[in-house]
């Protein structure tokens, strides 16, 4: 059985974060474990307004014991880590398992919210996990927080900030989010392994309500990587997922929805 490893907070909903990573994995045909960096909730009372709970550094520590020294994987993913010492533990285990297909999904606002949780960590975060990063998948805010250049409005532009991006250290980066570029047709990403660029196309999905995109496709990287796809292979393979997901998505109460990783299976 392959293993795999997704380092990141829980929804309480259920649609994103470490829940909608393990359900991702599970449609791979993994075995998905989970260190938990902090818990999100939702105020039904005060219009789905989160809050985020970070676990302490000396839980976050075990759990990482017990899923790289315990067990150990084939790949691993990062999502939500909300804390200096969730970034550094991370840094550590994955730097002292020498864990090559590392997935950074460098999660910097919750669906709905219009900043960043914690705009602090946007350069420890560069600093610690970009370098050991074989893909990061920021989406067009967390691609300029990281890049330092305006928020993308252009393909052109999100190449730059992918060019930008990988000279900080980044060995390939995934740049998603071009949905919701001006007058987009098409919902685009873009691949930069360091030398070219692929710009991946799929069915423009009206989804305004819908969370957890970003997580299930940094998840569906890694799992693809831990299959022993390649790195170019895996993003393709995640895009197809993901946006089929997203095409069987459904509204879990009136502020948001969920996509659908299980409709994988009965598409393929």
């Amino acid at each position: 059985m392959i293993k795999v490893a997704t380092i990141a907070g829980s929804d309480a909903s259920g649609g994103a974060g470490l829940e909608a990573d393990l359900k991702t994995f599970e449609e791979y045909g993994l075995y998905g474990m989970a260190a938990v960096t902090a818990l999100a909730t939702m105020d039904p009372a005060q219009e789905w307004a989160h809050r985020v709970f970070p676990v302490s550094g000396e839980a976050l520590r075990a759990q990482l014991e017990t899923v790289f020294r315990g067990v150990g994987v084939a790949a691993a993913k990062s999502g939500m880590l909300g804390s200096p010492y969730a970034v550094e533990l991370t840094r550590e285990f994955i730097a002292s398992y020498r864990v090559k297909n590392y997935v950074l999904d460098p999660v910097m606002v919750c669906k709905g919210a219009g900043e960043a949780l914690n705009p602090e960590l946007n350069q420890v975060v560069a600093d610690k996990l970009l370098p050991l990063a074989e893909v990061v998948t920021p989406n067009l805010f967390e691609a300029s927080q990281l890049s330092g250049l305006p928020e993308a409005t252009t393909l052109e532009a999100m190449k730059e900030t992918a060019r930008v991006i990988a000279g900080k250290g980044a060995h390939t980066v995934f740049v998603k989010g071009g949905a919701k570029l001006a007058g987009a047709a098409k919902a685009f990403d873009v691949f930069y392994d360091g030398n070219d660029f692929e710009v991946l196309e799929a069915e423009l999905l009206k989804t305004n309500w819908t969370h957890g995109a970003g997580c299930t496709t940094s998840a569906a990287i890694a799992a693809g990587l831990a299959r022993g796809l390649s790195v170019r292979a895996a993003v393709r393979l995640a895009k197809r997922f993901i946006t089929q997901s997203l095409a069987a998505g459904f509204p879990l109460n009136k502020w948001v929805g969920p996509g659908n990783p299980a409709s994988w299976r009965k598409a393929y």
